[in-house]
């Protein structure tokens, strides 16, 4: 038997759902103001030939048939670049084998019934059309077709392809906007993060072509903010998650510097801060969080930082150089901030309330050896106490008193003592907030108002794997989902939501991944070795596990957040007892937990954990 992997180029790449008997687009039919309005993509002929240009297509043999099992993937090198063979049921498949969120190998991932995740941050991929089906990032995998004669295994490849390694799924263009009223969009999205940009995306994804405003108060277009934190240095344009060229192409306006300062649901009206008046008929809010300031004396100072736009970030790298730095909070952004800085910095102090970083959201034992690991590089830590006041010296900032009576120099402070909804201008319009300022929803990303939506940061939603729990969540990975969701429910799709929150964090080259939601938790099972910095650690609430981290044991989180996303309950026992078959013949802790990451990952089931498989 011979396998020939052959790669489709996406634009020309139709779906049978897409495609009406003549091969053409379906025109798809959305309400417009209550008018019946036809819109389609772009149509292009059925090309025979995937390939615009024979001389870019690459051919190498490869493996034998047989070299695969059911359940594995492998990585194949063409001499230009490489791709991912699997082999699931029977049937051989192959995509792209980088994910083309931060280039994690996806070979190193997990494949569970028709899709892979990646080892690194969790976005999933269907392995029969490389299409992104879990998040975050924005761009699928190339799919390659594949074919098998005689014995030999072929790969067939467009070069291009394999060394770009995404795709960007096909979408509709706008219909012309000099037929629009300019105070008037179908689709007002507010905000430009993750929820508003995957939002817009998908509505073109699925053939939307009406009018789609996003507004801003940033003065950039959409960017990867988890790095604002984790590369401080980072410009604007480096991680930016779009070019300006695509916005332009696909006819998604962005307003940037334009806040909404009113929503009246009657009228269907946004009202600007300047004024402006916008109409919608579908309207999202994704308006994130606003980082909450220091209260103290002297919190006007200059120096003193909220990490909210590269601006920020850049300025605080540059006035940190050789300087020494005062961090309030030890948040994610708190520690990620001090790792960066902390070869960069004369100083880095951090200031924190409780005993231990990241207690309430790790436990005090991970968050006691990712304190050792700061310290040992240079972090001074400054715990249960407060700043009580700012001083400064000709207008900068000069000193930083806590309440403990310690004086501390610093010439830069960052804030990160937490966050609160952006929702203030919602608090009049009758949509549905709760006690906290988050926007309700339902498991579609739908408000108590018909045709609102809301998605990201500022939003609580019914949580699927916490029995419907009413959570907010604010995870990257977490905001890009919300999106999809809320523009395929203005589609009236009907989509539910009920994805597995997954994060991660980054500090001194190493990272620690996370997927459940663990709120609540009461107990902390641990296999590895903390010291190293090399665990797993389950988090449980009564018998339940509800979470997992991990710290050098990639990809044990994908795996397990790949258990609960199946409906699939793992209890505390199956965890926390190391006398089973699958420890018993190693004998240190690391071993042993090497052993219980294989099998996990290996087996696909649950067996090995009761000590019932083999």
């Amino acid at each position: 038997v011979e396998v020939k992997i052959e790669v489709v180029i996406p634009e020309k790449e139709r779906s049978k759902e897409e495609m009406s008997p003549n091969g053409k687009a379906s025109p798809l039919i959305y309400k417009v103001n209550g008018t019946a309005r036809r819109y389609h993509l772009e149509e292009h002929p059925i090309a025979s030939n995937p390939y615009h240009n024979p001389k870019d297509v690459v051919e190498a043999s490869v493996c034998h048939v047989k070299d695969l099992e059911n359940g594995q993937m492998r990585e194949v090198d063409l001499g230009c670049g490489k791709a991912l063979l699997i082999k699931e049921s029977g049937e051989f498949h192959a995509v792209g084998h980088k994910c083309p969120h931060y280039g994690a190998p996806l070979v190193k991932g997990v494949l569970s019934k028709g899709r892979v995740r990646c080892p690194w941050h969790g976005a999933c991929f269907n392995i029969s059309t490389g299409d992104i089906e879990d998040f975050p990032g924005l761009d699928s995998l190339p799919r390659f077709q594949v074919k098998i004669e005689k014995e030999k295994v072929y790969i067939r490849a467009s070069k291009q392809a394999l060394q770009t390694q995404r795709r960007t799924k096909m979408m509709a263009k706008c219909i012309s906007l000099s037929s629009y009223n300019l105070s008037s969009t179908n689709v007002l999205i507010v905000g430009a993060g993750a929820a508003g940009l995957v939002c817009a995306e998908t509505l073109r994804q699925e053939g939307f072509s009406d009018r789609i405003v996003m507004c801003t108060m940033d003065r950039h277009l959409p960017y990867d903010r988890p790095k604002l934190s984790k590369s401080m240095d980072s410009h604007p344009e480096q991680i930016a998650l779009r070019p300006k060229e695509f916005f332009r192409t696909y006819g998604i306006e962005v307003l940037t510097e334009m806040q909404v300062a009113a929503v009246d649901i009657k009228n269907k009206i946004a009202v600007f801060k300047d004024g402006f008046k916008m109409e919608y008929n579908k309207l999202l809010i994704a308006t994130g969080n606003m980082p909450k300031a220091l209260s103290c004396k002297g919190k006007e100072v200059e120096n003193v930082f909220n990490i909210r736009t590269p601006e920020d970030a850049n300025r605080v790298v540059k006035l940190a150089t050789s300087k020494n730095v005062v961090i309030v909070g030890a948040s994610f952004l708190g520690m990620e901030v001090a790792a960066y800085l902390a070869e960069r910095a004369h100083s880095v102090s951090l200031v924190e309330l409780e005993e231990v970083p990241f207690k309430k959201f790790f436990g005090e034992r991970v968050g006691r050896a990712v304190m050792k690991m700061f310290e040992s590089n240079r972090v001074k830590f400054y715990m249960q106490t407060e700043v009580s006041e700012l001083r400064e010296q000709e207008g900068k900032l000069k000193e930083v008193v806590l309440k403990s009576g310690k004086v501390l120099r610093a010439d830069v402070c960052v804030v990160g003592v937490g966050a609160v909804p952006a929702t203030g201008f919602l608090k009049q319009s009758g949509i549905n907030i709760d006690s906290k300022g988050f926007v309700v929803v339902n498991k579609m990303m739908q408000t108590n108002i018909p045709g609102v939506f809301a998605a990201g940061d500022a939003v609580t939603f019914p949580l699927a794997l916490r029995n419907n729990k009413k959570v907010n969540v604010p995870h990257w990975q977490m905001a890009h989902m919300h999106g999809r969701v809320a523009a395929l429910n203005m589609l009236a799709h009907g989509m539910e939501i009920s994805t597995v929150p997954y994060l991660w964090t980054a500090m001194f080259g190493k990272s620690i991944r996370y997927a459940g939601h663990g709120e609540g938790f009461d107990d902390v099972v641990i296999q590895g070795d903390l010291d190293e910095l090399k665990f797993v650690a389950f988090y449980t609430k009564s018998d339940e596990v509800v979470a997992v981290a991990s710290m050098n044991y990639d990809p044990i989180v994908s795996k397990v957040a790949e258990v609960l996303a199946a409906g699939r309950t793992i209890r505390k026992r199956d965890v926390e007892h190391t006398d089973h078959v699958c420890f018993r013949t190693l004998g240190n802790t690391s071993q042993r937990c090497w052993v219980f990451f294989f099998l996990f990952f290996r087996t696909g089931d649950m067996s090995w954990l009761t000590g019932k498989g083999s």
